[in-house]
């Protein structure tokens, strides 16, 4: 998304129950948006959830130069220079812990994250979130959601786990 829609959408969203604002910091090529507490008795040494994206620079054209460079343009004997402007994207790349950071509020950041998703013309969100002791599958492509399942695709082992590794108990190599 838009580094500037990025800042627009956050400045207009409305917030699900439990965070009061969201605070966007950035540090070189990384944004940090960060989940201000509704509940005032959070010590402000509390780490709240907080999104991470890396913010890359982009060339946007103002038309596609593959159609321009297709298209038949016998008047022309020079080619002009197609109008263009480097607009900086901020991604949000990664899963688990590289993108959705701590565990105070980190459901209700997950729903910005949704609504940031909704607003993008560009990307994939996967996801399976706990609410509530629900398992819940999303998917949000290009900024329309789509219909996503939970499928257990492997189950436990047959064999016991801790077989294999190291018995630290009846360990001859470590002395009392």
């Amino acid at each position: 998304m838009p580094l500037e829609d990025l800042r627009d959408h956050i400045a207009d969203a409305t917030y699900p129950d439990g965070i009061d604002d969201v605070e966007i910091t950035r540090r070189n090529n990384t944004l940090i948006l960060k989940a201000v507490a509704e509940d005032q008795s959070v010590s402000k040494y509390t780490p709240t959830a907080q999104l991470k994206a890396s913010v890359t620079e982009n060339r946007v054209y103002e038309e596609d130069p593959d159609e321009r460079r297709n298209s038949f343009r016998w008047d022309e004997e020079e080619e002009e220079e197609i109008e263009s402007e480097l607009v900086e994207f901020a991604a949000f790349k990664g899963d688990r812990e590289t993108v959705l950071q701590n565990s105070l509020l980190q459901y209700e950041m997950f729903l910005v994250l949704c609504e940031i998703a909704s607003a993008a013309e560009k990307g994939t969100l996967t996801a399976i979130s706990e609410h509530d002791g629900d398992l819940e599958a999303t998917r949000i492509v290009d900024g329309e959601t789509r219909p996503a399942d939970i499928e257990v695709v492997e189950g436990p082992r047959d064999r016991g786990s801790g077989e294999t590794g190291v018995n630290w108990r009846d360990n001859k190599f470590i002395s009392d």
